[in-house]
């Protein structure tokens, strides 16, 4: 009789956890196929405090933390609203490019490109994340961007 009350706390966590996190899946060319794959084998399986979620389709350069898709794309393209006169902010050297809409309404999901790095990725932070969960994401994959992809252009 006493396994009755664990099945049911088993089956009522299985019951909320959400599905994978849906991602694109670009076309990388063979080097940029290389430098997402040493980038994502680095990642921690713990980001920011939040556990590594399933992602959709699972061979996507990206990974997710958390039931919300704290979501890291590698291979996006350069961001619709992002020009040569952008503005960037450094977080422990790494230049993020910050949609300004997203950016200053904290109720949104915010999208961070690494604009000057080669392949970018994105950074897609649901806005449950945002503030001190985001800052400790990109602080802790500040040093796995450098380790594995190539800085062409400084942020401004």
């Amino acid at each position: 009789m006493s396994a009755l009350p664990g099945a049911l706390v088993l089956a009522s966590l299985v019951g909320c956890s959400a599905g994978p996190v849906e991602v694109a899946s670009p076309e990388l060319s063979a080097d940029d196929q290389a430098a997402c794959t040493a980038l994502l084998d680095s990642l921690p399986a713990t980001l920011a405090g939040l556990e590594s979620h399933e992602i959709t389709p699972a061979d996507a350069p990206a990974a997710a933390w958390g039931d919300d898709g704290l979501t890291l794309s590698c291979g996006v393209g350069v961001p619709d609203d992002f020009d040569e006169f952008s503005r960037c902010d450094q977080i422990l050297g790494v230049g993020w490019f910050f949609p300004e809409a997203e950016y200053k309404d904290e109720s949104r999901t915010l999208t961070a490109t690494a604009v000057g790095y080669r392949p970018r990725i994105s950074l897609t932070v649901p806005a449950d994340y945002r503030g001190n969960v985001s800052l400790d994401a990109f602080s802790t994959l500040a040093p796995l961007v450098q380790a594995h992809l190539d800085l062409v252009q400084r942020c401004r």
